[in-house]
């Protein structure tokens, strides 16, 4: 039996999981304000651990900024990755993946649910944020979009954001984009061994990785207001970046550290 057919007889939407569902579908509906240019019309998605193996993501065509408890579902994180290691897929046999991935029944997931499943299971996040932000997409639209990674341009970034943070090439979204984004998580873990918090993406948008929605929501706060500085130094000349002894003490200062874990509602 299919994933596929094993699931079409398990109807009715995930059930609710405690507080994390309460807490994704405020942050859903908090990045969805239209007063903060984040994401328009059925942009955007977020998702957040359940348990081992599994999370609750936005399903395709909701609204954020609308969102109801109706408008996510549960999907098998093991599921949503085998699509990557096997053949290429068409749309419909994709969309038969997305459907199938689901644990109990419910909306069809997101195109980006692949993206999810590897921010948390890759990354390690509990819970994650997509968006599309105007700032943001002026400078990822840009032949400058790899200022946001060169280096830290003000301490509060490297608090927020970390040390690095990574930059995806333009991709198609669905499939491309998600091997595309697994091969650059990959190369920053062996890299520098911690995870990113902000995972850019040319021409698209970035994700927002942390252990909560309040860490989430400050992360995805922190990169819009890095692309408008970084916007305005572009406008007035080049970037003058922190010295990398300085990014280095910042990220792991013991004050820094504190104040990252209580802004994040850690300590």
């Amino acid at each position: 039996m299919t994933p596929t057919e094993n699931n079409s007889s398990r109807p009715g939407p995930a059930a609710p999981v405690s507080g994390a569902a309460a807490d994704l579908l405020s942050l859903t509906r908090t990045l969805g304000d239209p007063d903060r240019d984040l994401v328009i019309l059925a942009e955007g998605n977020t998702s957040v651990r359940t348990q081992d193996g599994r999370m609750l993501v936005k399903a395709s065509g909701s609204m954020m900024g609308s969102a109801e408890e109706g408008d996510f579902v549960e999907v098998d994180t093991a599921a949503l990755l085998s699509v990557l290691d096997g053949p290429e897929l068409d749309e419909h046999r994709l969309g038969e993946a997305l459907m199938g991935a689901r644990v109990n029944g419910g909306p069809r997931p997101s195109i980006e649910a692949m993206l999810h499943a590897l921010c948390i299971e890759e990354a390690g996040a509990s819970v994650v944020g997509h968006t599309h932000p105007v700032a943001a997409n002026a400078l990822l639209c840009s032949d400058q979009a790899s200022v946001l990674v060169d280096g830290a341009l003000f301490p509060d970034q490297v608090v927020v954001l970390g040390a690095q943070s990574v930059l995806v090439p333009y991709a198609d979204p669905g499939r491309p984009l998600a091997l595309a984004t697994r091969e650059a998580l990959r190369r920053h873990l062996e890299t520098h061994g911690v995870a990113p918090k902000v995972v850019w993406l040319a021409n698209h948008g970035l994700f927002a990785l942390g252990e909560s929605a309040r860490e989430v929501l400050q992360v995805t706060e922190m990169a819009v207001k890095l692309a408008r500085i970084a916007t305005g130094v572009l406008s007035v000349g080049r970037p003058t970046f922190l010295p990398q002894r300085s990014v280095d003490v910042l990220d792991k200062r013991p004050d820094e550290v504190l104040r990252r874990q209580k802004l994040a509602g850690k300590a």
